[in-house]
């Protein structure tokens, strides 16, 4: 049961924060924007990169870098729909989506021919884990990592809840025509969702790094497992998004648990698991397990 916790349980709630920071920028635009954004990965490796700089240039620690890779990709994310995605936002949604695609391989190139290809990590070295209960070992980066995340998930709910840009952001995702007819701001509302979108998927390419390592198809690899989450959780609902994406995570890591030291699933494969769940949802509860919007 301990090994359990410690090599599946816990890396797969790590995972599923990360799948989540990402799913959240993916519903909230599809929520309010209307389309599928496949470059929201590459923004997640910008921050990521942003965040490293940081490390390199200023000598802080990742987790203090945070507030600049956050700053840095949410200017990167209000650029990319002020140049790329406004000008098409009358058209069909499949003209944007098209176009995130092409978002995605400049946003990758550019990242290549300004940090490189090869694999970098903010922290070099064996970092010891912190033992409870004498046999519970948990990684120093994995608990930060569930500490943002639960911090960020009761801000984000706060912020929507109670706050007039957040209720706004509601409104607008119900019923746009609605919002616009009774007088809010949509372009504002537009902004402050890349902002809101951009800045989580920075924290989650920074948490990514943390626990791994960073690469130019860091955020592209998590696409798939984020879009999956979003699904799962109900698209235009960040919060179920949030949800889904622990879900996620943690069906990935403890489908490899072996049965009576018999390995089901091999590791290789536990990717293929984020892509079933979603196929079934889309078959059986369109909506998701908070009933959001239906693609």
């Amino acid at each position: 049961m301990i090994d359990f916790i410690n090599y599946y349980l816990i890396p797969g709630i790590t995972l599923g924060s990360i799948y989540a920071l990402g799913a959240v920028g993916i519903s909230m635009i599809f929520g309010i924007l209307r389309f599928a954004h496949f470059a929201h990965g590459d923004l997640m490796t910008t921050g990521a990169y942003i965040a490293l700089t940081a490390v390199w240039t200023l000598g802080v620690p990742a987790l203090a870098a945070i507030p600049i890779a956050v700053v840095g990709t949410a200017l990167v994310a209000v650029f990319l729909d002020k140049a790329f995605y406004k000008p098409l936002r009358d058209l069909p949604s499949i003209y944007t989506v098209i176009a995130s695609f092409g978002v995605a391989l400049i946003l990758r190139s550019a990242i290549q021919l300004l940090w490189g290809t090869d694999s970098q990590v903010y922290v070099v070295g064996f970092q010891k884990p912190l033992i409870f209960f004498d046999s519970l070992r948990i990684a120093l980066r994995h608990m930060q990592i569930i500490a943002f995340t639960v911090v960020i998930a009761i801000t984000l709910h706060f912020f929507l809840s109670y706050s007039k840009t957040g209720k706004s952001m509601r409104a607008v995702a119900d019923d746009p025509e609605l919002a616009r007819i009774a007088g809010l701001d949509t372009e504002k509302i537009v902004r402050w969702t890349w902002i809101i979108g951009g800045g989580l998927a920075a924290i989650g390419g920074v948490f990514v790094g943390l626990d791994t390592d960073i690469h130019t198809n860091l955020g592209w690899n998590l696409l798939l497992p984020m879009f999956a989450a979003a699904l799962l959780g109900g698209i235009g609902r960040p919060l179920g998004a949030m949800l889904g994406g622990l879900i996620i995570g943690v069906a990935e890591e403890i489908c490899t648990f072996p049965i009576m030291d018999i390995e089901i699933i091999s590791p290789s494969y536990k990717s293929a698991i984020a892509f079933i769940i979603m196929l079934a949802l889309l078959l059986f509860r369109p909506q998701g397990l908070l009933k959001g919007r239906v693609l």
